[in-house]
């Protein structure tokens, strides 16, 4: 009976003992668990975000491109492209798959799920890991990530106490836009705006409900759930999405049944920004928007009319350093790869669509014809006309550019070391139109003499009212020709320049009527040296011929004639007055456009002739918002009297008369175009530049073709004047225009021409 006794004292003190250790146990670890919490909210144990930076996470976002017409152009981004949105752009079926699949409870709990977090240790983590939205949000936004697992458990209480003060913070539907706005979704999609865009070409207002469980899904592991990689894995996660949407009445299980039998369709658009609409554009206004105030001493001697230029877009265009000229609020520069700033733009994206069309129908056809013609040319790419000492300095110039150059350089190699590399065969890759990248083997110096033989363009196209560029285009391909001919490429611009010549006159009281003899013609230089310009009308020598029929055929001799009667001097005045920046020398052969311009110049001038002698400046960004909506910068277009109404109305009818019946005839009887329009043809030299601008009563366009060096172009004057290499971008954007009528231009349009006026009116 004692041993019995001692037995059952035994086992009775023996689950006191366990009972006692066990409850001091538990209340040993609340304790622990209180204090570890309690130290951790005062700061005194791990990093808690400070009150304020709760308040205003430190999220960045990358600022976005807006066309006129309301659509994304493309973003800016350092390391993140995220782009905000607001809660009432999430579809419903986004929220509900998330919380249905993510945190059921979500709506009860206050950070922290204990019930779901003792579910899940029960289970070994079976039912879920038993974080809340709101705990996922806080390792997001302030836990780095952990190299161990203990480092791991230390964050996870550190997390609880921020998903509590986040909830006391925020509102339900706040987190769970910044959960959304936060996820990083692979491939440069961080948030659910940039996954949306780029798995599905669509936004998060708009996604269909497999298209939201498919995006949900990828947020438990997206490089496991990855649709590119694994499109099955992603498929099954997404249905187990809808299933937990079923699960929790979100959706019926017939719903459930009918879209999980749905295929995985993905619209698939990785983010480069060497990619997608109006790249030229978008690098150009990056540029323009972080550009710094210039200092003469970074420019190299020989690159000091760059300074004048870049100094003076810092003094006159507010867009022109933007993010060093603005401050925020606490005193520090915009960037514009962070700050989520959106940028509206006047560029429409259905004209820029239209432009880059035609500058790819055409320049394709162009580079056929030229590589038919390289064919025949022993030093192709080059022309027949340059030496072989020409050349080889042409090249040695590309050569001591190219990153190979300097690598080795910088490494020791001799100069004959360098150039027997640049002469040794390789495996490389090159462009080609019709096939895109391709393998090849080829010696470097040959790959560079490849890549010269594609010949380059530019191309803009603006109201001349508004001053709102409509669309720009710097070249052919920008993933492979980035140097941008719009605004940067200044090259000769020809007969082009004869309008401004033609303007002097008129302005001095001549008239589209007066008349003069179609001969050759000498004139003395400053320096007393003689100069004949050639002209190509000896079919019409000797003819009294009036100044319409001169401009029309673009005849040298006539604008030598109209050069005699002013000084160069006078030229340059004007010329300067209609926007041309860069050097021009005051000598008589100005008269032919041996001054080098870009095409953004060219355009702007020309709006003159098409706005009642008032030149309007380009203007590219209409305003600036901050990340909270705020319109940090308005820009208005600039506009200067150039020109009297009357000698507008003047030029017009000849420039009228070029395309009517002169050099540009071919927008007529070759692209069936017959709206009322003028416009100007250009060729330089050995057809080294080919030239056209135009213009309507609602917009003035330009463009520019040539090779990359002025040694590079057709010999042949067929293939290689204004009228064949530039002439069809213009024509071929117009034709596309007018057959858009959303856009709102029609081919009926009038200029303003008053009734009164009559261009004969001087002559009788």
């Amino acid at each position: 009976m004692e041993n019995k006794s001692e037995k059952k004292e035994g086992k009775r003190s023996l689950r006191r003992i366990v009972a006692t250790t066990l409850w001091c146990l538990f209340i040993g670890g609340t304790v622990t668990a209180f204090l570890l919490i309690w130290l951790i909210s005062k700061g005194a144990l791990g990093y808690l975000p400070p009150l304020e930076e709760l308040q205003n996470p430190k999220n960045t976002y990358a600022s976005e491109v807006i066309s006129s017409d309301m659509q994304s152009l493309g973003r800016y981004y350092r390391y993140e492209n995220r782009i905000g949105v607001q809660y009432t752009d999430l579809s419903p079926d986004l929220i509900n798959a998330l919380v249905a699949t993510e945190d059921a409870r979500f709506y009860a709990h206050t950070g922290v799920d204990f019930k779901a977090m003792f579910r899940a240790v029960l289970k070994l983590g079976r039912a879920g890991g038993g974080s809340t939205l709101t705990q996922q949000l806080s390792k997001q936004l302030w836990s780095p990530r952990a190299n161990s697992f203990m480092e791991r458990a230390m964050q996870k209480p550190i997390e609880w106490v921020i998903a509590t003060k986040l909830e006391r913070l925020y509102s339900k539907d706040e987190i769970l836009l910044m959960y959304l706005n936060q996820f990083d979704f692979l491939y440069n999609a961080v948030g659910i705006q940039s996954a949306s865009q780029v798995y599905f070409s669509t936004t998060p207002a708009d996604l269909k409900l497999e298209e939201a469980a498919m995006l949900v899904g990828m947020c438990k592991n997206p490089s496991l759930y990855n649709p590119v990689r694994h499109p099955e894995r992603a498929l099954n996660r997404r249905n187990t999405v809808l299933s937990q949407m079923a699960k929790y009445g979100y959706i019926d299980e017939a719903t459930r049944d009918s879209v999980a039998a749905l295929p995985l369709q993905l619209h698939f658009s990785s983010v480069d920004h060497k990619q997608g609409i109006a790249p030229y554009f978008r690098e150009y206004l990056r540029l323009t928007l972080t550009a710094k105030e210039p200092k003469e001493s970074d420019y190299s001697e020989w690159n000091k009319q760059q300074y004048e230029l870049d100094k003076w877009q810092w003094d006159n265009n507010p867009l022109y350093g933007f993010c060093q000229k603005n401050k925020k609020p606490d005193g520090t520069n915009y960037d514009i790869y962070k700050d989520g700033l959106k940028i509206y733009t006047t560029i429409d994206s259905r004209m820029q669509r239209y432009a880059e069309e035609a500058v790819s129908e055409h320049m394709q056809a162009q580079q056929k014809a030229f590589f038919k013609e390289l064919k025949r040319k022993k030093n192709a790419p080059f022309s027949r006309s340059l030496t072989q000492a020409e050349i080889d300095g042409i090249m040695n110039r590309s050569i001591r550019q190219t990153d190979r150059w300097r690598i080795m350089k910088r490494n020791g190699a001799s100069n004959d070391s360098i150039m027997r590399a640049f002469h040794t065969p390789r495996e490389m890759q090159i462009f080609t139109y019709d096939q895109g990248m391709i393998d090849t083997i080829m010696s470097p110096y040959d790959s560079i003499k490849w890549q010269k033989s594609y010949l380059r363009c530019g191309f803009m196209s603006m109201d001349p009212h508004t001053g709102h560029v409509k669309a720009y285009v710097g070249g052919p391909n920008f993933a492979h020709f980035q140097y941008d001919m719009c605004t940067k490429g200044r090259r000769q611009v020809g007969s082009t320049v004869k309008p401004y010549l033609y303007t002097l006159a008129m302005d001095e009281g001549m008239w589209p009527c007066d008349k003069t003899v179609n001969e050759p013609i000498t004139l003395l230089d400053a320096n007393g040296n003689e100069w004949s310009p050639r002209d190509t009308h000896d079919k019409y020598k000797g003819d009294t011929v009036t100044l319409t029929w001169g401009l029309m055929n673009s005849s040298n001799w006539i604008s030598a004639y109209l050069m005699s009667l002013y000084t160069p001097e006078q030229l340059v005045k004007l010329m300067h007055s209609f926007g041309i920046q860069g050097q021009l020398d005051p000598v008589i052969s100005l008269c032919l456009g041996p001054c080098e311009v870009s095409v953004e110049e060219m355009v702007d001038a020309y709006t003159t002739f098409a706005n009642k002698g008032i030149r309007t400046e380009p203007l590219y960004v209409t305003h600036i918002e901050d990340a909270n909506g705020n319109i940090i910068g308005s820009f208005s277009p600039r506009t200067h009297e150039i020109i009297s109404e009357t000698t507008s109305y003047k030029m017009i009818h000849m420039l009228r008369a070029v395309l009517d019946h002169g050099t540009g005839v071919r927008v007529r009887f070759k692209y069936g175009i017959n709206a009322p329009m003028g416009g100007k043809t250009g060729t330089t030299n050995n057809n080294s530049d080919g030239w056209f601008m135009c213009f309507t009563p609602s917009l003035v366009s330009g463009t520019w073709v040539g090779g990359e060096d002025r040694g590079i172009h057709f010999d042949n004057m067929a293939e290689g004047q204004g009228a064949s290499m530039a002439l069809p971008i213009c024509a071929i954007y117009m034709q596309k225009i007018y057959a858009d009528p959303s856009l709102g231009y029609s081919p009926t349009e009038q200029f303003d021409v008053p009734k009164w006026f009559d261009p004969n009116a001087g002559c009788k």
